[in-house]
C-alpha cells in the first residue's frame, strides 16, 4: 500500500534482525508498555480464530487490505515475547500466514495472510488479557452473541447448607467451586458468566433466578453438596426440575429448599401449573439434555482421580431455586459433605478445581450441541 512499510517485503532473516534490534532499542520504558505473552489460533473450513495474550490490554486498530487479502492489527506500546515466533506459515484453511514485527517505534503490526474474507470482528476480554479476532469466508460464520451463563453458589450468609463431620460447610465449598469453574467458562471457553453471590450473604432462593433472568441468562447453573444421615452415602448426582415420587430425591430437594418433606409434597399441587408450563415450552427437554452433559463429565473426571466416586446419574425434584428459571437449568450435587471421606476430598482445593473443570466441559458440550452453535472453536 503506497506510503506504508510493508512487512511482506522482508526476507525472514531481515525481519528478525530487525524485529531484534528494535526489541532491544525501543524507548519506550518497560512499565509503559504491554506485552504480547502468546498468540494462538484455529482453523476450520469456514473461517478462523486469532487470540492474542497480554499482560495487560494494550490500545489497538484493526485493518483490512485486498490483492491479496489480509487483516492486521496495530498494536500500541507493545513489545513482543522471545517465544513467539515472527513469523508463520500454517497454509491451514484460510490463514496462509502470520507475521509479527515492529511497524515504528511504538507499534507492533501483526499480519495474517489470507486466501478470502468476508466479513470479520474483533473482541476483547479481561481475564487473562486478549484479543480475539474472528474472520470468516461466510457474511455470518459467527455466533450470534457469546452465550450467558449464570453460576449460583448454593446457600450463603446465615445458611450455611450442610456441614460435614469435621465442621466443613457447603456455603464454602460452593463459593469456591462456582469461583473457579466461572474463571473456567470466562478463560477457556469465552462465554460470559455471572455469579449470584461472590461472597458470604444471604440470597433467597427467588433472588438467584432472578439474577439469571434479568442477565437474560442461557444456562442457570446452582451448586451443591449432597447429605445423607447414613455416613456412607456417596456420589454424584445432577437434578432438572420436575414432580418425582423418588422419596430420596424428595428428601435431597426439600433439604436445599429448607423446608419439610411433607410441605414439598403439598407443593405439588401449587406447582402443577409451573410444571405443565415448562413442558410446553420445551425446558424441561434442554434442562435434561444438560443435566446428562453435566453429570456425564462430572463422573467421569472425578471417578478416573478419585477412586470410589459413584454415579448416582440425573434425576429430577422440586428444587425452588430452579422454578422460576426462564432457561435450561440444573442442580448440581458435588458429592457427599456428610461422607467423611467425600467430606476430606470436596475440602481439597484440586479436587474442587477438578470438579469445575468437568462441569465446564459439561456445560461447553451443552452448548456445542445446540442449533446456533459456533462454526469456529470456541477455546
Amino acid at each position: 500500500m503506497a506510503g506504508q512499510p510493508s512487512i511482506r517485503a522482508f526476507p525472514l532473516f531481515s525481519l528478525l534482525l530487525v524485529l531484534c534490534l528494535h526489541l532491544l532499542t525501543s524507548p519506550v520504558a518497560a512499565g509503559d508498555t504491554a506485552e504480547i505473552k502468546g498468540l494462538r489460533y484455529s482453523v476450520n473450513g469456514t473461517g478462523m480464530r486469532v487470540v492474542l495474550e497480554f499482560d495487560r490490554l494494550p490500545a489497538y486498530s484493526v485493518h483490512r487490505l485486498r490483492n491479496p487479502e489480509r487483516v492486521y492489527f496495530d498494536l500500541k506500546r507493545v513489545d513482543i515475547s522471545p517465544r513467539i515466533e515472527p513469523v508463520q506459515t500454517p497454509n491451514r484453511g484460510i490463514l496462509k500466514g502470520i507475521r509479527i514485527a515492529r511497524y515504528d517505534k511504538d507499534t507492533v503490526r501483526v499480519v495474517l495472510e489470507l486466501s478470502e474474507v468476508k466479513d470479520y470482528k474483533t473482541f476483547t476480554l479481561d481475564s487473562p488479557p486478549r484479543l480475539v479476532v474472528d474472520i470468516g469466508r461466510d457474511k455470518n460464520p459467527f455466533y450470534r452473541e457469546r452465550k450467558i451463563v449464570v453460576i449460583d453458589p448454593g446457600h450463603g450468609g446465615h445458611d450455611p447448607g450442610a456441614t460435614g463431620p469435621r465442621g466443613l460447610k457447603e456455603k464454602d465449598v460452593t463459593l469456591d467451586t462456582a469461583r473457579r469453574l466461572k474463571r473456567i467458562l470466562q478463560e477457556r471457553y469465552n462465554l460470559d458468566v455471572y455469579l449470584t453471590r461472590n461472597s458470604d450473604v444471604y440470597i433467597g432462593l427467588d433472588a438467584r433466578t432472578a439474577v439469571a433472568n434479568k442477565k437474560k441468562a442461557d444456562i442457570f447453573v446452582s451448586i451443591h453438596t449432597n447429605a445423607s444421615r447414613r455416613r456412607r452415602a456417596g456420589g454424584i448426582e445432577t437434578y432438572l426440575l420436575n414432580w418425582t415420587n423418588d422419596t430420596e430425591a424428595m428428601r435431597v430437594a426439600a433439604r436445599e429448599n429448607a423446608i419439610s418433606l411433607e410441605k414439598l409434597k403439598r407443593a405439588k399441587s401449587e406447582l402443577g401449573t409451573i410444571l405443565a408450563s415448562l413442558e410446553r415450552e420445551t425446558k424441561r427437554d434442554e434442562s435434561l439434555k444438560l443435566a446428562h452433559f453435566i453429570q456425564d463429565s462430572l463422573f467421569k473426571r472425578l471417578a478416573s482421580r478419585y477412586r470410589g466416586i459413584g454415579n448416582l446419574g440425573v434425576k429430577q425434584a422440586l428444587f425452588y431455586v430452579l422454578v422460576d428459571a426462564e432457561m435450561p437449568s440444573v442442580l448440581v450435587e458435588v458429592a457427599f459433605i456428610s461422607n467423611p471421606r467425600e467430606e476430606r476430598l470436596l475440602g481439597n482445593r484440586r479436587f474442587r478445581s477438578t470438579a469445575a473443570e468437568a462441569i465446564a466441559s459439561g456445560i461447553y458440550r451443552y452448548i456445542m450441541s445446540l442449533p446456533d452453535a459456533p462454526k469456529l472453536a470456541m477455546k
